[in-house]
């Protein structure tokens, strides 16, 4: 009703018709229809026309000016007449278009952090109904929604697992053109298309969702085409990007987050984000924090102290998890687990993708040909590169007596202690023996297990640390853990295990969902019974900012819901309608299921339902 009287207020109208079955419906219905049919077109983005005015505004960054700027990268020929030509027919607009040169040196970095503006995605051509004119226009891609209103690395893939499971298989293949265009044009993907993000990347998974695709659309034509090119493009991202140096430590053979290059003080945090780190440096200078970063960031100040600090932040955010304890003034240093877990994953896809699909071996173009890897066309090549890094990921990262995978310090020679829920992304790549997947799940998952889901740390992990510390952290939950998780137990038949961890976390979301007005959010606190959504740390949450009802939920938090009821059998999923916990649900079999009407299902979820409010 509330998303009914607001909807009459936009549109300004004083008398509105009600579908009585949508003021009945139930929540989980509801929920699906949201994000089906409002969320999904929500965040759904193309860099031209009126979107490109929506897309250049950024929130995030402290006293920007308001002016539109696009970069667009050396030799992209196509997308500079493109924007250039948008320029001209939008002048209200006043986009600036800016052609970046071939490298990128410091001097040119410095003065595109002193003017930031978006980088340019991919454009294609097509035919216009209306007139029968070959026109172009931007490829499309999603957003994560809230103040993220760009094109991201990682949330990108989370939420194409999502539209897969929609049948959204144009904007997926969108979000892959895209990837290609930015390895081709920028080297790597960056962290999202800012400029001030161009250096630094996030984690993997091209190989996985090209793939997926791929199965998806393999009767279609182009389908191949595409896997192709996004075969070859994660080859080159592969060599140049994930290990080469300095990402690459040559003594385990594993690679590291380290960003190479940029040298500044992130601009795109919350305001002070940065004071008690950089008080120090600005009182033994006799200058004020403002212009102390702005002469460091200029390169007129020196102090190797905080390029090491600034190293290691860099890092935790090109990791995704920005920020953490367990990566806190170390990432760099770090032989981490989600990374090498995600390179066995391109590897094994790579050699997957060319025996099953290229017939043994892939051409690779021009436009993605690197010097050093003349064997990569083969698939033998890409096998043994996944034994020898199942070999050093045994050897530097995995703990028998704990049972766990762990990151490995390269400066100290030795693992950390922090116990991380990636772990169970060793399962999801499929690097784990059976008696590795055994221990993991056995000593390692119930140290993340909630009322909630899967929490991001441990609680040793954080002894010591407030509870107003890092959002990647216990007690707090986030999607993309989730959903691998949850991938992982059942490749190695944990169904069971699969099935209990997307319940307790759909819960989490839908109950949020029904007491909140429809909000979906970024993140969720695991232990909090009422209201999982408060999550009091850095950065805030994302998808709680709406008046009246939600236009777009959360990018991959919307995708978790999707992909998460995969799991439930129709038990669970009714269970989960009525907002039962877990805990008050008692096990039933299928077979057991297969002979009780639907009210009979329902009422002991009810019944649990009914103690809880009680």
């Amino acid at each position: 009703m509330l998303e009914n009287l607001t909807s009459l207020l936009e549109k300004e109208k004083r008398i509105a018709v009600v579908d009585g079955a949508i003021l009945c419906e139930d929540p989980l219905e509801r929920i699906q229809r949201y994000i089906k049919d409002r969320f999904w077109n929500s965040l759904t983005r193309r860099l031209d026309g009126e979107v490109l005015e929506l897309a250049v505004k950024d929130t995030k960054i402290p006293g920007w000016d308001g002016t539109p700027i696009i970069y667009v990268p050396h030799a992209a020929e196509k997308q500079l007449a493109f924007y250039t030509a948008i320029a001209a027919q939008r002048p209200s607009l006043g986009l600036k278009v800016i052609p970046l040169p071939a490298e990128i040196t410091n001097d040119v970095y410095r003065d595109i952090l002193k003017n930031p503006g978006i980088l340019a995605l991919d454009t294609e051509e097509y035919v216009d109904a209306a007139t029968g004119l070959t026109k172009s226009r931007a490829v499309p891609f999603v957003v994560p929604g809230g103040r993220f209103n760009e094109f991201f690395g990682w949330d990108s893939y989370f939420m194409g697992l999502g539209l897969l499971e929609h049948g959204w298989t144009d904007l997926v293949n969108g979000v892959l053109r895209n990837w290609v265009f930015e390895i081709q044009h920028y080297g790597l993907i960056p962290n999202a298309n800012r400029s001030y993000l161009m250096l630094r990347s996030q984690p993997p998974f091209l190989t996985d969702l090209s793939i997926r695709l791929y199965e998806a659309t393999k009767g279609e034509a182009g389908a191949k085409d595409l896997l192709r090119v996004c075969i070859q493009a994660a080859i080159k991202e592969y060599h140049s990007v994930w290990t080469c140096h300095p990402r690459l430590d040559d003594a385990t053979g594993l690679s590291k987050y380290c960003p190479v290059g940029g040298f500044e003080i992130p601009n795109e945090v919350e305001p002070g984000h940065f004071d008690a780190v950089l008080l120090p440096f600005a009182e033994r200078h006799g200058i004020t924090i403002e212009e102390f970063t702005a002469k460091y960031n200029d390169g007129i100040i020196n102090e190797p102290g905080l390029d090491e600090y600034l190293l290691h932040d860099r890092a935790v955010r090109e990791s995704g998890h920005d920020t953490s304890t367990r990566l806190d003034g170390r990432a760099a240093n770090l032989a981490i687990t989600d990374l090498n877990f995600c390179l066995y994953k391109y590897e094994t896809d790579i050699a997957s993708a060319i025996e099953t699909v290229f017939e043994g071996k892939i051409d690779i173009s021009s436009a993605f040909l690197l010097p050093s890897s003349p064997d990569d066309a083969l698939s033998s090549t890409w096998h043994r590169r996944a034994e020898k890094r199942k070999e050093a990921v045994d050897k530097y990262l995995w703990d028998e007596d704990r049972g766990s995978y762990f990151d490995y310090d390269v400066t100290t020679q030795r693992q950390i202690s922090s116990e991380s829920v990636t772990c169970l992304w060793a399962l999801w790549c499929g690097i784990a023996s059976p008696h590795q997947a055994a221990l993991v799940v056995s000593r390692a998952l119930p140290k993340f297990e909630y009322r909630g889901g899967l929490a991001t740390s441990s609680i040793s992990t954080c002894t010591g640390v407030s509870s107003h510390g890092h959002q990647w952290d216990y007690p707090f939950g986030w999607a993309p853990h989730q959903m691998l998780a949850w991938d992982g137990l059942a490749r190695y038949g944990y169904h069971d295990h699969a099935s209990r961890l997307a319940y307790r976390w759909l819960y989490t979301i839908l109950k949020v969902f029904v007491d909140y007005n429809g909000a979906v959010c970024e993140k969720y606190d695991m232990t909090r019974v009422k209201d999982p959504h408060k999550v009091e740390v850095e950065y805030g949450n994302q998808g709680t900012q709406f008046v009246g009802y939600p236009r777009e939920g959360f990018g991959w938090t919307n995708a978790s819901f999707v992909c998460g009821l995969t799991f439930l059998n129709r038990y669970m999923r009714r269970a989960l309608a009525v907002c039962a916990p877990w805990d008050s649900l008692r096990p039933v079999s299928n077979e057991e299921l297969s002979g009780k009407t639907k009210e009979e299902n329902v009422s002991v979820a009810n019944q649990g339902r009914n103690e809880l409010l009680n």
